[in-house]
């Protein structure tokens, strides 16, 4: 009631008169219908349990944290859930820093009554140890924009940020005594929530004399109510709780009709809802596959087959080869030369001029020699037509060595 007193203060009297005959003619300032929503948009942070939800101009921001605390004495088996609201003044000048204001208490008590009392949050599951450690759920909301229909918003802000939000594995042991082990995410995969249905708020203004009923009211829209009303309920069309601040009153005919309008409503929204967290966990799946996959060298791989790899493997053992080949050249060039030595001298004696000129035809013929062994080693088939291995390499030399001795002889 706060807020909406603010608002009336800035609004003229022309637009007020403006926006009530204009829904006599079941039209509105934005352009909607009477029951109509402004376009909902759903975005997720980096970490896990937060969200941002922009209805219209209206933009909320819900982030949920966990602790571990000790239960209550009535509940022992059960963790708690416990929703905060923050009204900055950046969202709205009527709103004041520190103290929250009755809209603010207004706005967290409709939230809190609809996910905490109708038990959409299984509570049981965030017990660690009974009567000793449980897990305690924040939820806190940050008003960023106020265009209206604040409940709504924040409502859906909460509900996606739980929806995405993993608390710590945790494990007993420990020596001396039971102790709870709390397990880091990159070690073993953080739990979701058990969230068994969702409940959607959804409000309803009634606006001049006649009530004139409009859905997702804006912020010129709640200067001018008489009364709101907000109902939560599930997909399935089960009531959650109603909520109803003062104001007008209403008959029993018109909630009826809300309520049957909420519930087609809130199986709409529940499927957006639905299908932006599952968006959102098809990417971090898949961040989740960058972050841990090993670091490999990157090779094409051809459609037709792993031709890319073949073609890889290749390359290496052709490299390998030529290693293998220049090696037996220089074993060659050492044992060709004092061969081609001790021929001369047998010869009759040549001097030393003369050995450095006849060189080079030795070294010419056995090159000649060891490229005519390889091809019948090989058949008719070249070096370059077939892959040559070690084995390959070394038998012309055996065969070279038989040929100068027995050219010696």
């Amino acid at each position: 009631m706060e807020q909406r007193l603010a608002n009336s203060w800035r609004l003229a009297v022309n637009d007020k008169q403006f926006i009530e005959t204009a829904l006599v003619s079941d039209l509105r300032v934005d352009g909607r219908r009477p029951f109509d929503y402004r376009r909902l948009t759903i975005k997720f942070g980096k970490e896990d349990g937060s969200s941002e939800v922009q209805l219209g101009h209206t933009h909320v921001m819900g982030v949920v944290t966990s602790q571990l605390v000790q239960p209550y004495r009535e509940r022992p088996n059960e963790g708690t859930l416990a929703i905060y609201t923050e009204f900055s003044p950046m969202a709205d000048p009527s709103f004041e820093a520190g103290r929250p204001g009755e809209a603010a208490v207004e706005l967290g008590r409709i939230i809190d009554r609809g996910l905490r009392e109708s038990r959409a949050v299984d509570t049981e599951s965030l017990c660690v140890v009974a009567g000793k450690w449980v897990w305690a759920i924040r939820i806190d909301l940050h008003i960023l924009d106020n265009g209206g229909n604040l409940v709504d918003a924040a409502n859906i802000a909460a509900l996606a940020a739980l929806s995405t939000f993993r608390r710590p594995e945790c494990t007993l042991g420990g020596e001396d005594g039971p102790e709870v082990i709390m397990h880091p995410p990159e070690v073993t995969e953080p739990l979701p929530l058990i969230i068994h249905h969702m409940p959607i708020a959804v409000t309803f203004a009634f606006i001049g004399k006649e009530n004139i009923v409009v859905i997702d009211p804006t912020h010129f829209e709640e200067a001018v109510m008489g009364a709101r009303m907000t109902a939560t309920l599930n997909a399935n069309g089960d009531v959650c709780a109603i909520q109803k601040a003062g104001g007008d009153g209403i008959v029993q005919a018109v909630i009826m009709q809300c309520l049957r309008i909420a519930s087609i409503k809130a199986s709409d929204i529940t499927s957006k809802i639905k299908d932006a967290v599952e968006s959102y966990n098809t990417e971090r799946a898949l961040r989740k596959i960058k972050r841990h996959r090993p670091a490999i060298a990157a090779v094409n791989v051809s459609d037709h087959g792993h031709g890319g790899i073949n073609d890889l493997a290749k390359q290496n053992r052709k490299e390998r080869v030529k290693s293998e080949e220049c090696n037996v050249s220089q074993g060659n060039d050492m044992d060709v030369e004092p061969q081609s030595s001790e021929s001369d001298r047998s010869s009759g004696g040549v001097g030393e001029d003369q050995n450095i000129q006849a060189d080079p035809p030795e070294k010419s013929h056995a090159d000649i020699n060891s490229t005519a062994s390889l091809m019948v080693a090989h058949g008719s088939a070249t070096p370059t037509e077939r892959d040559n291995t070690s084995v390959d390499a070394v038998k012309p030399k055996r065969k070279r060595k038989k040929k100068k001795g027995s050219n010696a002889n």
